[in-house]
């Protein structure tokens, strides 16, 4: 028989901290990594439910690659790391005071540590008619939206027959403007003769605009005059210390008053913080970024941090893939540091370089090693970018197909090319001057 006057032990289960990650981009799962050995539960918080490799989406908005490509399903990270769990959603409310975060539909979450790697979106500057006639490649979305933009133009020009020219406009000269530029240029040179019989290659034109007088701003001197004569041999039109003043849905008003009709305009100029960002109480500092220390802490808060486009730290970093990825990880390790009791330490950046490409055998490379900078364009350097640039997508499966579509694209003969495309609309003229799409 039992005692019924024994004292009775509970045994209880110990709570883990949670982290939360909001923003399944490039920051957001470098910090994953950081925590993949910690002692804590993980929920990894993003309104959609993929993660797109932004470096490569304009191949898919030119029919280079397929989405999947360059996509990879959030929820997969957990095969590799049991402590992550996802939740799709979009924040909207942030109580730093009783640490709980709210969502569009009405959920919430409670954290013991948060972070904040959102990233960006396009900014349009204020540009009359910029957001409502424009197009853009921050998103899977847009750039399929954009692929099927391009080839509903090209295939209505070629059922009407009329003879007229078409352009496609590339706002800003960074590097995807480019990009975008010069893949466009190299469908018309390549594919367009052959897929195209009714269209002349020469009456479609790629229109490159710049507000600065060169391209690819943050670069060497030699690397922007290289990119520059690169976009000019395939054909691109350079429209340099040109400024836009409005756009129209049938072309863009340029500051010296010109006016281009054009059935693409691509806005590939500059991003921006979220409107949302501004409601959630933190400390934002340039741009509308929320601040942080030298360990990546946000500024006069308790157990926030914030990584990659949203956030400037006391030495302001560019806006890329690179800073992103070191911040993420850095602040995964230092969670991990908190929680087995050991102090942070502050975040050192390592510029590893940049790189641009311009099409087949064009790119230009400024890579960091040993405290010296290593330039070279062509063929070599193209190749970096191309490896490079398959060895960061996430998953063996897509550097795979990426690998053989832009093999496929880039050295098999033209003749062969097949642009991936999507649903285009069937083009009917019911009259003169009447187009219904």
């Amino acid at each position: 028989m039992t005692d019924s006057s024994a004292p009775v032990r509970i045994v209880t289960a110990r709570r883990r901290p949670h982290v939360v990650i909001v923003g399944g981009g490039m920051a957001g799962l470098m910090t994953l990594r950081g925590l993949r050995k910690a002692d804590v539960d993980i929920t990894l918080v993003d309104r959609h439910t993929y993660n797109a490799f932004q470096p490569l989406l304009y191949q898919v908005a030119t029919a280079g690659l397929n989405p999947g490509d360059v996509t990879f399903f959030l929820r997969a990270a957990r095969m590799s790391q049991r402590n992550v769990s996802f939740r799709q959603g979009e924040v909207v409310g942030l109580d730093h005071e009783k640490q709980r975060i709210t969502f569009g539909d009405g959920g919430e979450m409670a954290y013991d540590y948060l972070v904040l790697c959102t990233g960006a979106t396009t900014n349009y500057f204020g540009t009359k008619g910029a957001e409502e006639n424009t197009m853009a490649i921050y998103t899977r979305a847009q750039a399929l939206k954009l692929r099927d933009s391009i080839f509903t133009n090209l295939e209505h020009a070629a059922a009407s027959a009329t003879g007229e020219d078409l352009s496609i406009v590339v706002v800003g000269a960074g590097p995807t403007g480019v990009e975008m530029a010069g893949a466009l240029a190299e469908l018309r040179n390549d594919a367009m003769a052959s897929i195209y019989p009714e269209l002349d290659p020469r009456r479609t034109h790629i229109v490159l605009v710049e507000m600065t007088n060169k391209v690819l701003g943050p670069f060497d001197v030699k690397l922007q005059e290289f990119a520059a004569r690169a976009l000019r041999e395939r054909g691109v039109e350079l429209k340099l210390g040109t400024s836009v003043a409005e756009v129209r849905p049938d072309g863009v008003e340029f500051g010296t008053g010109e006016f281009l009709k054009a059935g693409v305009i691509v806005w590939a100029t500059g991003v921006t913080i979220p409107k949302a960002v501004a409601g959630w109480g933190l400390p934002q500092g340039r741009g509308g970024r929320i601040t942080v220390d030298n360990e990546l802490r946000v500024i006069g808060v308790k157990n926030i941090f914030a990584a990659g486009d949203l956030a400037v730290t006391p030495d302001p970093l560019p806006q890329l893939g690179t800073p992103a990825q070191q911040q993420g990880l850095h602040i995964g390790k230092g969670i991990a540091s908190l929680i087995a009791g050991r102090p942070l330490h502050g975040f050192k950046y390592h510029d590893k370089g940049t790189m641009a490409t311009i099409g087949r055998r064009a790119a230009v490379v400024d890579i960091k090693l040993a405290g010296k900078s290593i330039k070279y364009t062509g063929t070599l350097a193209w190749l970096t970018w191309m490896l490079l640039h398959i060895w960061l997508l996430l998953g063996n499966r897509n550097r795979l197909a990426t690998f053989v579509n832009l093999f496929t694209k880039y050295l098999a003969p033209s003749r062969r090319t097949n642009p991936i495309v999507g649903d285009v609309p069937v083009f009917e003229q019911r009259g003169e001057g009447e187009i219904t799409k």
